[in-house]
């Protein structure tokens, strides 16, 4: 099990700073993580971060993954569902929201005029009753 998360307190936050594109990401979509223990390979732990994508950026194939995500459009525009030329999909403006379970296909996403976006990702396994 991981050391968590550190306890932090309200801080300034740089947003022209610290920004890097996460692995398998197209260049123009990047991150800036403000808090993770997340363990893709072991299943535990959680990320805060954000994530923005510059304008004209799209993906080309929808993504998926294995723990709980929430989404949440701070500014901007972002087109889900784009084809590999980056043409079409439906387009959302701030504030909008999105909570997605594990294993659902998502995406492909362009943002015409750049967006930021927070996201939540997180493993959670519902306790059974006994």
């Amino acid at each position: 099990m991981g050391i968590g998360k550190p306890h932090l307190e309200f801080a300034p936050l740089d947003m022209d700073e610290g920004w890097e594109e996460p692995p398998g990401y197209p260049p123009g979509m990047q991150q800036k993580v403000l808090t993770s223990d997340l363990d893709e390979e072991n299943k535990t732990g959680s990320r805060s971060r954000f994530l923005r994508l510059l304008p004209g950026v799209y993906s080309t194939a929808p993504f998926i993954h294995d723990h709980w995500e929430e989404v949440y459009l701070v500014e901007g525009d972002l087109i889900v569902g784009n084809d590999i030329n980056g043409n079409g999909g439906e387009k959302f403006h701030a504030p909008t929201y999105a909570c997605r379970p594990p294993g659902v296909y998502h995406g492909p996403f362009k943002s015409d005029g750049g967006c930021v976006m927070f996201e939540l990702h997180y493993y959670y396994t519902p306790e059974t009753e006994t």
